[in-house]
């Protein structure tokens, strides 16, 4: 008859345990959120469907942030591996141009500018209409502001006066803004 052997097995068990702490961490998140759904629905004498769908959506979105976890390490490292390989940041608050392909971010992803040739980067700033609008650079003097007045006597103009001065502050204070 053959003898048994007995052969140590000696294995890693920490992920494991991380696991399971995991587990036991979510199964008490899920317990309580549960139990706080159905407190509301008593209370606040809510439908079970639509409590039950709030708890479902919770759930869904942790367990979704936890799945995206990994990929956000791994664009966070792409993100730092990229600045460092293309150097400084350059600003281009008061405009530049981009002579050759650049990559930034642009509405929660990546955009590409100078691609195809040259590309102009220009600040912009609202006028005193409210559009948006290519910023005007310094140069140039000053804005001369005339009134003409109209009045058959002196007594007319100093009825006037005041809306005078305050048409006078609004177009000064205009100017403030986007001089």
């Amino acid at each position: 008859m053959a003898e048994a052997v007995r052969v140590p097995i000696i294995a890693e068990t920490k992920p494991f345990e991380d696991a399971l702490e995991n587990l036991r961490n979510l199964s008490a998140s899920f317990g309580a959120e549960l139990t706080g759904a159905l407190k509301g629905a008593a209370v606040s004498g809510r439908n079970l469907d639509d409590v039950l769908r709030r708890v479902g959506m919770n759930l869904a979105g942790r367990a979704l942030n936890a799945g995206l976890q990994p990929l956000q390490g791994l664009v966070s490292a792409f993100a730092g591996q990229m600045t460092g390989a293309l150097g400084s940041i350059i600003p281009f608050a008061k405009g530049g141009v981009v002579n050759a392909p650049t990559f930034f971010p642009h509405g929660g992803g990546m955009g590409v500018m100078g691609e195809a040739g040259a590309e102009a980067v220009l600040p912009l700033a609202r006028g005193p209409d409210g559009r948006l609008g290519v910023a005007q650079g310094g140069g140039g003097g000053g804005i001369k502001i005339t009134f003409n007045v109209t009045t058959p006597d002196a007594q007319s103009f100093a009825k006037s006066e005041g809306q005078i001065s305050t048409m006078l502050a609004r177009a000064v204070a205009r100017g403030a803004r986007f001089g």
